[in-house]
């Protein structure tokens, strides 16, 4: 299962790459054991914590806390801010506290392992009978330090699992989310790629992954799929853009793209033509058109409404050429 690995080059702070790692590396790591039932065919919940719940519940989740590492770790396990903000979800340094993280408790905070062991420890969160509407955002972090080594920086390593939660009366908003533009760039270096606008259009955050296939209008040569760069997340009325890295050895075309991106259950597909600019040129915009999601989005659906459409439009041109044959109502 994939996490989101933080190693913090100081205990003060400093920079802080974010990577996603398997369990294959050689560190401390952290996974779901449990969720909701009715999430259980959702991938994203199968990787983070996502809910709706009222104001005044209380949920639990298992989480499994792993030494992967050759040598025995003490772990403490806390739940601290993060944000979506900038195409992206955010977390904040060291155990920076919001509203979420500070509903949020583990029942084992500190954890000693051997090399190899592995524990679970249970995620309790508690909504206060008075929180307002809104979606919120955490990490529940698993965190050890390194050995010490006189006059060496400390080193912080950290995995953690993200939080989406949102709390309201009712139902669980829906998750939807919209293609927009697309824009074709090559750099001077003759790289071809591609960025598309999307907006969340729904009630909860998305997280988009997805691929794209490209066929020359031309010769009917096949390109892909390439995937998209994953790593954006969009709040609920966030607007953004997902990248992707094509084939460098692509002409200009014109070229028919048709995106696929995915969020969780939640899958919408989009075309339009497309011709990359000469190397150095400015990036051109190009709108998806209206046929193309219809027939992309819809997928078999839509070979069932036009294939509905052609028999009602045969059966009425038989009706008009016998004008003495009732016409029947539905």
């Amino acid at each position: 299962m994939l996490t989101l690995t933080v190693i913090c080059a100081s205990t003060l702070g400093g920079p802080v790459e974010a990577v996603e790692s398997d369990d294959s590396l050689n560190t401390i790591g952290i996974k779901l054991l449990e969720l909701p039932v009715d999430r259980q065919d959702d991938p994203r919940a199968r990787r983070y914590i996502i809910d709706h719940l009222p104001p005044g519940a209380t949920i639990q989740r298992k989480v499994e806390i792993a030494n992967r590492t050759e040598k025995r770790r003490q772990v403490q396990v806390y739940a601290a801010a993060a944000t979506v903000d900038g195409e992206e979800f955010s977390f904040a340094e060291g155990r920076t506290a919001n509203e979420l993280s500070s509903w949020t408790s583990l029942g084992v905070p500190d954890l000693d392992l051997k090399p190899g062991q592995k524990k679970p420890a249970i995620v309790t969160i508690r909504v206060p009978e008075n929180a307002s509407t809104g979606e919120r955002y955490a990490v529940i972090w698993a965190s050890t330090t390194s050995d010490p080594v006189p006059g060496a920086v400390t080193k912080i390593n950290r995995v953690g699992i993200r939080v989406y939660l949102d709390i309201g009366p009712g139902g669980e908003p829906s998750t939807d989310f919209r293609i927009d533009e697309f824009t074709a760039s090559r750099n001077p270096d003759g790289q071809p790629s591609l960025r598309v606008g999307v907006t969340n259009t729904g009630g909860r955050a998305v997280d988009l992954s997805g691929n794209l296939l490209l066929t020359h209008e031309r010769d009917e040569i096949k390109a892909g799929p390439f995937s998209v760069v994953e790593g954006t997340t969009l709040a609920p009325g966030q607007t953004g853009n997902v990248a992707i890295a094509v084939s460098r050895r692509l002409d200009n075309g014109p070229w028919r793209a048709e995106l696929t991106l995915v969020s969780g259950l939640v899958q919408r597909t989009a075309a339009t033509t497309v011709t990359f600019p000469d190397p150095g040129g400015p990036p051109t915009t190009f709108k998806p058109g209206t046929t193309h999601l219809l027939l992309a989005g819809s997928g078999a659906a839509g070979l069932v409404i036009l294939a509905a459409l052609f028999v009602m439009i045969r059966r009425s041109r038989l009706r008009t050429s016998q004008p003495g044959q009732p016409v029947r109502r539905h």
